[in-house]
């Protein structure tokens, strides 16, 4: 098992060009021999989504390739053929809730805080989140997150279904789901699947 864990300067691990690129590279090379893998951040913020000062300064072709990269990049993640947890806490925002809507299941811890700030700004996800956060909690609650900003607390994103937990060690409760689909697994086929190795699992670190 792999932990790829964000980790920004500012501590807000926002996604700038340079670290879209570095995480596609990532899942790129990660897709040839793939393993169950955890994204996460810190305690306060897994994610703050984009620079936006960085965004402003783009010309139109630069703004269509950063925003066909992250396309790739949710696309990679979402189509990842290993189980990937998203392990949540503090802020996710913007692209960084892009990202966790990209991994298949979300464990957040209950300081965890979602929204789509992009309506305050003028702004609106170019990275899929407009399709996946709809399928999970409906187009209403969606729509009010859009338009209004409006942010979910994380009790109220598992009422929603968001999230598919909320735990106060987000990572340990995502390597324990793993921990236990993995042996579920092996219990009813001995396909060698135990032999994964969650006791030793690597991590990656995107700076």
């Amino acid at each position: 098992m792999r932990v790829l864990r964000l980790l920004g300067q500012d501590g807000t691990n926002r996604l700038t060009q340079a670290r879209v690129k570095a995480l596609m590279e990532i899942f790129q090379e990660w897709t040839r021999a793939p393993e169950p893998l955890i994204v996460t951040g810190n305690d306060k913020c897994f994610s703050a989504g984009a620079d936006l000062q960085e965004i402003r300064d783009l010309d139109g072709p630069a703004a269509y390739a950063f925003s066909s990269i992250g396309q790739q990049l949710m696309f990679a993640i979402c189509n990842f053929p290993a189980p990937v947890y998203a392990a949540i806490s503090g802020y996710c925002l913007g692209g960084g809730l892009d990202l966790a809507l990209a991994c298949h299941r979300r464990i957040a811890a209950p300081n965890a805080v979602f929204g789509h700030r992009g309506a305050a700004l003028g702004l609106i996800t170019g990275w899929g989140g407009t399709q996946r956060l709809p399928r999970l909690i409906g187009k209403t609650q969606a729509l009010s997150m859009f338009v209004s900003a409006e942010k979910l607390h994380a009790r109220k994103a598992l009422e929603f279904g968001l999230v598919d937990g909320v735990a106060e060690d987000p990572l340990a409760e995502a390597v324990f789901r793993l921990e236990t689909a993995v042996r579920g697994a092996a219990d009813v086929e001995d396909c060698g699947v135990a032999k994964l190795g969650f006791a030793h699992s690597r991590s990656a670190v995107i700076p």
